[in-house]
């Protein structure tokens, strides 16, 4: 049997899937209702300082095809009062005590109105606080939010006001509009936080309108800034959770964020060292029930590969990250075409000639050009693989024997310095590969 329930910074749930801060979880209303589809948490929208929203907040990038590959917003914090929140919060715990119900709070950066706010917070029974440092619109310009989280100082301020009272897990949530997310996270762990919750969404203007020249939303002919989230923004928020989770100064469990839709799409936050996952515009798309795909996904998935609970799997591929300096520049793969599901649409060969390395032909065969890969010259650069339309029609294949190995770093160790292109030409031809 499968075990999905997870422990992350003393907060329970049954299973990983929380349900994000954000407009599905801005009543009792939505949060039981996903409770009964079968989510193992929620964060509950931000709750702080009053609040008065705008209309035409939403903007989204549709991409051949497919509805909001990413999705922007300018909507603010809950425009509910504190206590009204505050009363929901502590009726959704309790009736449903197995669940994780987490308060988001955002507030006005005084010691005394944090400690107001999270005493009242803890009084619902609530299971722990994630504190909002990633907003980056609206509460930002007020000097909340991002303003917050981009300042690593504010950072472990505000979190060290919060941990001197709070008496459940503190999370803060971490800002991606950083250069480098590892020092406000390292700031909070100084606050003495219990956990971090990443990525809040990216700083973001979707578009222009190329008739009126308004920005996309426009809210009466003008518009601004929003906070980007969706698919479109996994890889960045993959990458910014593996270095916090690779971080020996910071050490903490992570809630991770950022384009989760799928069941694959969560593991990957696992893998990469994730033990809670928040979804937030897969539900505002296509509603609670993709709960229902992501818990069989995933309890299916562990079958098959023999894990018993998610603990098996959590941060499994973090060993596999590793600098540029410290990939093997020996390892050879050359990319291959199946002729027999190859259609001749030749987009390979087009993108290999004007965007990459020009190592494919077009061959004439039976009144068509097929492409033909010159392997000796494949640099295995990968462009044609991407490019292809027909699903395992070009494959990469190693065709070094794996009997050598070398990193950039060893090179240098190795070579004359400063290093010289007759050097770096020496060693191509001594173990007859190219370094591009």
């Amino acid at each position: 049997m499968v075990d999905l329930s997870i422990n992350c910074a003393g907060i329970k749930s049954p299973n990983p899937y929380w349900l994000a801060s954000a407009p599905p979880t801005n009543s009792a209303y939505q949060v039981c209702k996903a409770f009964e589809k079968g989510w193992g948490g929620a964060v509950w929208k931000t709750i702080g300082e009053p609040v008065m929203n705008v209309v035409n907040r939403y903007g989204s990038v549709d991409y051949n095809g497919q509805k909001i590959l990413g999705l922007n917003n300018i909507e603010l914090i809950s425009d509910r009062p504190i206590e009204v929140n505050l009363k929901e919060i502590a009726e959704t715990k309790r009736l449903w005590p197995d669940r994780a119900v987490i308060a988001s709070l955002m507030v006005e950066s005084k010691r005394e109105t944090w400690h107001d706010i999270v005493k009242r917070t803890i009084d619902t029974g609530c299971d722990g606080i994630e504190l909002n440092y990633g907003c980056p619109h609206g509460m930002s310009e007020r000097g909340m939010g991002s303003a917050v989280g981009q300042v690593p100082e504010y950072c472990a301020m505000i979190t060290e006001w919060v941990t001197e009272v709070s008496t459940i897990p503190v999370l803060v949530k971490l800002t991606p509009n950083v250069a480098d997310v590892r020092f406000p996270g390292r700031a909070a762990k100084k606050g003495k936080a219990n956990g971090l919750s990443l990525i809040n969404t990216i700083n973001s203007i979707m578009g222009v309108n190329l008739d009126s020249f308004e920005l996309n939303p426009s809210i009466d002919g003008k518009g601004g800034h929003g906070g980007y989230a969706g698919p479109a923004v996994k890889p960045i928020a993959l990458h910014m959770v593996s270095q916090v989770a690779v971080d020996p100064e910071i050490n903490l469990p992570i809630s991770g964020i950022g384009g989760i839709s799928t069941w694959r799409d969560a593991l990957e936050f696992i893998l990469l060292g994730a033990t809670s996952v928040q979804v937030c515009t897969a539900v505002m798309h296509y509603g609670f029930r993709v709960i229902e795909d992501l818990t069989e996904g995933l309890t299916n998935w562990m079958e098959e590969k023999g894990y018993q609970n998610l603990e098996q799997i959590r941060g499994k591929a973090l060993t596999r990250i590793a600098d540029f300096g410290d990939l093997n520049l020996l390892y050879k793969s050359v990319a291959r075409i199946d002729e027999s599901k190859c259609i001749q649409c030749n987009l390979c060969y087009i993108a290999c000639e004007e965007g990459a390395h020009q190592c494919i032909d077009l061959i004439p065969h039976d009144g068509k050009n097929q492409p033909k890969i010159r392997e000796n010259d494949c640099v295995g650069c990968r462009l044609c693989f991407i490019v292809c339309p027909v699903d395992d029609c070009i494959s990469m294949v190693r065709v070094d024997d794996g009997s050598e190995a070398i990193t950039w770093n060893e090179l240098m160790k190795q070579l004359p310095q400063p290093l010289t292109w007759e050097a770096l030409r020496q060693f191509q031809k001594k173990h007859g590969v190219e370094i591009h």
